[in-house]
This record gives structure tokens, C-alpha cells and sequence, in this order.
């Protein structure tokens, strides 16, 4: 059964209720003289009783001008301003909105009810035009949320995960057999993938694309964690500090960061790479490039994923024809972290 759409409140609602006209209303938001305190006193109660706020956005229906997007972002802050992809995603993001006058609102949640919260606060008070969402899990409560309200959204994620929601996304399973079965023909038997937070859609669609992909291997291993530096650290020190013949031999990392942490903590252990050990990197970035040796990584372009998300969500809010649709499929970069296997 599908949701009705809860009515957004508008200024002729507040207007009804305070026994004003809207130009009243208007007058009291702006603080414009021409009513009496009594008058704007209502018209303020009115407003807080329905949940009412003037738009930031100064949207129009008729024209969709959209002056404001939201984005709200799971993650801890000191993940978040370390993690080259989100910087790339929202570099995309903010190229489209430059275009279009538009700005982007960002917020940090601590969890996914939060973030409900939040979604929905900007949209009943008008202070965005529509919303991208990203990070989704299974059972996420975002796709009933934006039906429930009418809310123009575009879903970062694979259509499996995000409701029927119109969603951008990049082929994460195809991605992660090319990186096994790459690391595979260069000889490796025993291969280790550091993987992100397990709740994570996309870390699940990956977890079952190395399991199938790596069915055949001598040996295969897959560590959750955080996405942080230090959690790579820690899942490569556990992952090397075994005997060399039940250790991996080549290791995947679902981002730059923790491959970065791991080549580091390769060189305490005293082993070379790739000589000893191979290190592939999930989100190239100039990171990658900076290391010695510099790392082998699945590269795609993050900056015109997020480009791209910003230009979905403007045509959904217009009524354009961008549905769902993927990005380019991110594709193997070799460089001096990965080789042949010592025999």
C-alpha cells in the first residue's frame, strides 16, 4: 500500500490560523514594521504550532528553484576530514550546485534515526530543495521516510539497497572480481581483502563479491572495520603477523587510507611490498600516488560521481528524465604495490 505524502505546511497555513493574510506573515519573518506586537506574537505561535519555518531556500514550485541541497553524512568527523573520497564526492557535488546558485547543506549524524530527524526538519521547514542520500544499509528507513513526506531525493547506492528510490551508483561486485581475479593472475593464492563497516550496503555487496570471486583460492580473509587509518593499521597487523605460509600474500583495502596504513605497517614488520606482500587500494586518489611504492588502486572518477548525483537530483526535482542509471565502473590501476608472489 503506498504512503500519502504528509502536506508540507505554507505560509497560507500559518496565515489561516493567526487570521492574518500572508503578507502579514511575511512582514512579521522579515521584521518589517506595519503590525502590532500582539499581531506578530500570533502569527510566531501560529507558526510553531504547525511545525512552520520561511523558506531558506526561496523555492518555487513552478520555476523548482532549488537554492539549497542536503546531505547528511553518518561518519565521525575526524573520519570524514580524512577521507579523500568524500572530499572528491563533494567537490562534484558543489561544481553542479555552482551552476545552478544553489548550496549545499552538510551535517554529521551520529546514527540513521538521527539523520531521519534531520531529513525531515529541512524539508517541513523548507530549508532545502530535494537531498542525496548515501551510505545505505539494509532495512534503511530513508526510502519510506522520503514517500511519507514527498521529498525530492537522489540515493547513492545499488537499487537492491535503496527502495525504489531514483539512484546513482557504481558496480561495486564487478569492481571487486576484476581486483581478485587480477591479484589471482599474477599468481596469488592467498588473498586478504580490509574491508569497510560491515552494515554498510555496499560492504555487503562487496563481502559477497570477494567470496565467490576468491571461492577457488588456497586461502581467503575479510576484516571489517571503520574506514579509519588506525582500523587498517590494526586489520593488517593481525592479517601479517601469521606464519608465512597462512598468511595473505596480496591484500585489498576498501579505501585509500587504510591501504596507506597498511603499507606502512608492512614496512614495520619488516616486509617489502610487493615483494613480500601486495597492497591493492579501493578509491585512488593522490594518495596512492604519493606512497613508496605508489599504489596499485581501483580507480574511478569520484568527483564526477558526485557531479553526476547533484545533476540526478536537479532533474528529479524538475520532472526531468534522469532516473536511475550507474557511473562508470571503477577499473584497475597497476602500479608498484602489486606483483608476482615470491616462489
Amino acid at each position: 500500500m503506498t504512503a500519502t505524502p504528509t502536506p508540507r505546511v505554507t505560509i497560507k497555513d500559518v496565515a489561516a490560523r493567526a487570521g492574518v493574510s500572508k503578507g502579514a506573515v511575511s512582514l512579521a519573518f522579515n521584521h518589517k514594521p506595519g503590525l502590532s506586537e500582539a499581531t506578530r506574537d500570533r502569527i510566531f505561535l501560529a507558526a510553531r504550532e504547525l511545525g512552520w519555518s520561511p523558506s531558506l531556500t526561496a523555492r518555487t514550485l513552478a520555476g523548482s528553484r532549488v537554492d539549497v541541497v542536503g546531505l547528511a553524512v553518518c561518519r565521525p568527523a575526524r573520519v570524514l576530514g580524512l577521507e579523500p573520497w568524500y572530499m572528491e564526492f563533494v567537490s562534484g557535488v558543489e561544481g553542479v550546485l555552482a551552476e545552478h546558485s544553489s548550496s549545499l547543506l552538510l551535517r554529521l549524524v551520529r546514527n540513521m534515526d538521527e539523520e531521519v530527524g534531520v531529513q525531515e526538519t529541512w524539508w517541513r521547514g523548507r530549508q532545502i530543495g530535494g537531498s542525496i542520500l548515501v551510505d545505505f544499509r539494509a532495512d534503511d528507513p530513508r526510502a519510506a521516510m522520503t514517500e511519507r513526506l514527498g521529498m525530492p531525493v537522489v540515493a547513492v547506492g545499488h537499487p537492491s539497497l535503496t527502495g525504489g528510490l531514483t539512484s546513482v551508483w557504481t558496480d561495486d561486485a564487478t569492481a571487486v572480481t576484476e581486483a581478485v581475479r587480477y591479484l589471482a593472475a599474477l599468481g596469488h593464492r592467498r588473498i586478504a581483502r580490509v574491508g569497510g563497516a560491515a552494515d554498510l550496503g555496499h560492504t555487503a555487496i562487496r563481502t559477497a563479491a570477494f567470496d565467490e570471486a576468491a571461492g577457488a583460492l588456497a586461502g581467503a580473509w575479510q576484516v571489517a572495520t571503520d574506514f579509519s587509518g588506525d582500523a587498517g593499521a590494526r586489520a593488517t597487523r593481525s592479517l601479517l603477523t601469521a606464519a608465512p605460509a597462512d598468511r595473505p600474500t596480496a591484500i585489498v583495502y576498501d579505501n585509500d587510507i587504510m591501504a596507506v596504513a597498511g603499507l606502512s605497517v608492512a614496512a614495520e614488520m619488516g616486509l617489502r611490498v610487493p615483494e613480500d606482500v601486495s597492497l591493492l587500494a579501493w578509491d585512488d586518489s593522490q594518495l596512492c600516488r604519493l606512497t613508496h611504492p605508489t599504489l596499485s588502486a581501483m580507480s574511478h572518477d569520484v568527483h564526477g560521481f558526485g557531479a553526476e548525483v547533484a545533476r540526478t537530483l536537479f532533474s528529479v526535482i524538475t520532472g526531468g528524465e534522469g532516473g536511475s542509471h550507474p557511473v562508470p565502473t571503477p577499473v584497475l590501476t597497476p602500479r608498484g604495490s602489486t606483483a608476482p608472489p615470491k616462489s
